[in-house]
């Protein structure tokens, strides 16, 4: 039996304008329309860990997994958040994900937002520039397919 896995793949959601909503809130609404979290997904450290990266991303500052365990647990704690899925190796799995969908890069055992860029720069660059035509082009392709046979 042939597993079959995605060479790419790419989940997009629209949600109501952004009208006055805090930094972290912005961010789960980036998280949810990139898929990233699940529409009423109560384990949200994906949030925290990407508000970490991105306040990281200021200071051009490249951070270890454990780093970014203890800031996204520093960060719940001020927000009276529970402190859910933060394991470490969630936390790891959380950054391979980002990884994966080209908005996180490592180096070592090293983090940071790709090249230290403005999530709405990694967004167009690699996500609607890259990844989405590539997608769209091998759909066409297996439509042609199916239309020639």
């Amino acid at each position: 039996m042939v597993k079959e896995m995605p060479l790419g793949e790419v989940t997009l959601r629209k949600y109501e304008k952004p009208y006055d909503a805090s930094p972290r809130e912005l961010i789960r609404k980036i998280c949810l329309s990139l898929g990233l979290l699940q529409p009423g997904d109560s384990r949200d450290s994906m949030v925290d860990i990407v508000l970490v990266l991105e306040e990281s991303r200021k200071k051009k500052e490249w951070l270890s997994s454990f780093t970014i365990r203890d800031r996204v647990e520093k960060l719940r704690e001020n927000n009276s958040l529970e402190s859910r899925g933060l394991a470490e190796s969630n936390i790891r799995r959380q950054l391979k994900r980002l990884r994966d969908s080209l908005l996180v890069d490592k180096q070592g055992n090293q983090y940071r937002l790709s090249e230290f860029a403005p999530l709405s720069e990694i967004f167009e660059a690699k996500v609607e520039k890259f990844l989405v035509p590539q997608i769209i082009e091998r759909i066409k392709e297996y439509l042609k397919k199916l239309e020639s046979d």
